[in-house]
């Protein structure tokens, strides 16, 4: 009877703490955008990045300042990992200071500004070693003309220069 008590305890410690590590894992991933590339031209190598941006306007009574002093929350733009949002890219430059075009209208916001905040972005070097994507957070304004954003500043390093939250 002993056997059977310790072994159920045993079955059961291993259950709780199976179950207890699962979040850690989603916390982590949560945070974690990538950039991969998915069609070149021969000129221009297209990437698609993949984030995760944004918080709750409950307690943001506005964090993007619109004109002239006025302050509004925009969901799915700033800082928090809220939503989801995914964009096609045109990176050039060199990997120290690097721009980034998007080539599809809608793909960040339908908004004509963006609230882009800091973010690491893991992708793999010629090598297939990890390597970050950093982009510093900006505010950001669609291009009257072509109507796609410009992203400035962008780095590539060996580990994450921000933490994505």
């Amino acid at each position: 009877m002993k056997k059977i008590g310790i072994a159920y305890l045993l079955a059961l410690l291993f259950f709780c703490f199976s179950q207890c590590s699962k979040p850690v894992e989603q916390t982590t991933q949560v945070n974690q955008g990538k950039i991969y590339p998915v069609s070149s031209n021969g000129k221009d190598i297209s990437y698609q990045m993949t984030m995760y941006i944004g918080h709750s306007g409950q307690n943001c009574p506005g964090c993007v300042e619109w004109e002239k002093g006025h302050f509004v929350h925009v969901d799915c733009q700033g800082r928090g990992y809220e939503c989801t949002v995914s964009a096609n890219v045109v990176l050039s430059g060199n990997s120290y200071n690097l721009t980034a075009v998007t080539i599809d209208t809608f793909g960040l916001t339908d908004q004509n500004f963006f609230n882009m905040p800091a973010r690491s972005l893991l992708t793999e070097d010629e090598k297939g070693q990890p390597v970050y994507l950093n982009i510093p957070a900006q505010l950001i304004y669609r291009d009257s003309t072509t109507l796609q954003f410009t992203l400035n500043g962008l780095y590539y390093s060996a580990s994450a220069a921000y933490d994505n939250d």
